[in-house]
């Protein structure tokens, strides 16, 4: 049911008809707005479309908006009536019957019901995660791989053909410092007493690092510090690492399509290949030694340098190279979610992108910091220093599902403050536990009915006018807005959306429970009432696989 297209597909045959009638005269119909009014005294949609026309068509937006009621030609038993508002809004009323059908049309799509081809097969790659494999995935990174992946579920239920992606920085000074760091630490399981570099990851995996580079036989260069040997420890731990967060992000729920290493882009001559492409387009010049792209020439605030004058390429090079790979591949939009910590970033990329040939073809989103607190108090997080809660650790404690929801119940680009012992909570304090409730007291009555020996017949209109309260109409509302606030969660790509439906979906439902028995000595009042809430378990369920969270049936 997309009950906001329906509508402004008959506003728009309605003003076509209006114009062909001599009634109205405009050239092309600009875009109007078809949505919920604030207050529903004002009706169940609204539309300003009147207004938007007004100008083009030199007439006052009341007479247009009268002239658009006049030449509706709404389906047979839809709307109860539309009226005409302030300077020219029209609100319209639909049918109770009308809101009773989407229980039909969940009954006929089941399981699909919520998914759509809003994305016309179009290839879309999600990079997301991509921390560098120098530590554990730390809260932050949680938080990353629980919006990447919801968003990745997001556009394959919206017909897009789904890739994800991590990029696996393992070029750079960082493997460098990496192997230094172990190469420290191995000295000090010989009993030397040592100054560890102050630039070194000081965590406790290190220590742990060395341990086992030891117990399975690892040479220790008994020479002195030589550059060879840190990066020989370096691409070790790196690997070792990388395997733990691959561990990680599996239990986590996370599953790649890829997992592209930044050697790749130099073993391939995509490096050099993207400077020949950015030099035929007249975007790099030569000063001072260095290579420097023009970004400046795409808003950018100054130029950027691609190769340094030691022949040393910068990170910037490698991503650019990135991203032309991307587009080799295929696909229609990159997607690429990053730290807060790179909005300075961005305006560059975009430049290298737009200069490459692919304007508007990369979405950034900037994922905001995570604040993690237990028992009131703030638990610090840094990389190097070690102090951090690592991702393996908050999923031991709380679970995948709670940690996954809560993740995903604020805008990525809003600070999320995650509260440990809320999360651990079996009350509706914790929304993943509000929420899997729902499902789970759902599945209940329909073992509770067997267990009666009441069989749920297949939906019948003829008991639909059995739910009449307020609270299964308001329900039956919003399951029928379902399906378009999942298109519009894909097409904003914001899985919160879905977060905020499913948590509001299960306080209506909850109260709903409370006041009224689902089954009664009343046979078409029940069967009217487990259709309900089979259609609403439906919807819970799908919300629920977006986000990446199990639907259970008992708790």
């Amino acid at each position: 049911m997309r009950l906001q297209k329906t509508l402004r597909d008959l506003i728009t045959f309605s003003l076509t008809q209006a114009r062909d009638k001599g009634q109205l005269t405009f050239d092309a119909l600009p875009s109007f707005e078809v949505e919920a009014p604030k207050h529903p005294e004002h009706g169940d949609l609204a539309t300003n479309a009147a207004m938007i026309l007004a100008s083009q068509a030199r007439r006052p937006p009341r007479q247009i908006a009268e002239i658009i009621i006049k030449n509706l030609s709404a389906p047979k038993g839809m709307l109860a009536k539309v009226e005409m508002a302030g300077p020219g809004f029209i609100n319209f009323f639909l049918t109770d019957d009308f809101w009773r059908g989407v229980i039909l049309e969940i009954h006929r799509q089941g399981p699909a019901y919520g998914d759509s081809d809003l994305g016309r097969g179009g290839k879309v790659q999600v990079e997301f995660v991509s921390a560098n494999p120098t530590g554990p995935l730390h809260i932050g990174h949680g938080r990353g791989a629980a919006l990447g992946d919801a968003l990745a579920n997001l556009l394959a239920v919206t017909g897009h053909q789904v890739a994800r992606e991590y990029y696996i920085n393992d070029v750079g000074n960082q493997i460098l410092i990496l192997g230094k760091s172990l190469y420290y630490r191995l000295r000090e399981l010989q009993g030397e007493t040592i100054e560890f570099p102050e630039d070194g990851y000081q965590g406790d995996y290190m220590k742990d690092l060395a341990r086992d580079y030891l117990k399975h036989g690892g040479d220790f260069f008994w020479g002195g510090p030589r550059e060879e040997d840190f990066l020989v420890l370096g691409r070790y731990a790196a690997q070792v690492i990388l395997d733990g967060i691959k561990q990680d992000l599996e239990d986590f729920g996370v599953r790649f399509d890829t997992w592209f290493s930044e050697t790749e882009l130099y073993r391939r001559g995509l490096v050099d290949q993207s400077f020949r492409l950015l030099q035929e387009k007249g975007f790099l010049y030569e000063h001072e030694g260095a290579l420097w792209f023009k970004a400046t020439a795409f808003g950018d605030e100054k130029d950027r340098v691609v190769r340094r004058g030691t022949g040393a390429t910068t990170y910037f090079a490698s991503d650019i190279a990135y991203h032309l790979y991307k587009f080799q591949q295929g696909y229609d939009l990159a997607v690429d979610l990053w730290g807060a910590d790179h909005h300075g970033y961005v305006p560059r990329l975009q430049a290298a992108v737009e200069a490459l040939g692919y304007a508007g073809q990369v979405k950034v989103i900037l994922v905001q910091l995570v604040s993690l607190v237990r028992h009131g108090e703030p638990v610090a997080m840094t990389t190097r220093g070690g102090t951090f809660e690592t991702l393996r650790e908050v999923m031991d404690e709380v679970g995948k599902d709670a940690a996954r929801f809560i993740f995903l119940t604020r805008r990525s680009d809003a600070h999320l403050e995650f509260d440990l012992e809320v999360a651990r909570e079996q009350s509706s304090e914790n929304p993943v536990y509000y929420v899997q409730y729902a499902h789970a007291r759902l599945a209940s009555v329909f073992r509770q009915a067997e267990a009666q020996g009441i069989a749920v017949a297949p939906p019948d209109p003829g008991r639909f006018p059995w739910l009449a309260l307020p609270e299964e109409l308001s329900l039956l509302k919003m399951l029928a807005g379902y399906p378009e606030l999942v298109e519009a969660a894909a097409r904003f790509l914001e899985p919160h959306r879905i977060t905020y439906f499913l948590t509001e979906l299960a306080s209506q439902l909850h109260s709903y429970y409370y006041k009224h028995r689902f089954i009664s000595d009343n046979p078409d009042l029940t069967q009217a009432r487990l259709w309900l809430v089979q259609a609403i378990k439906t919807v819970l369920a799908h919300g629920l696989g977006i986000l990446g969270v199990t639907a259970p049936e008992a708790m």
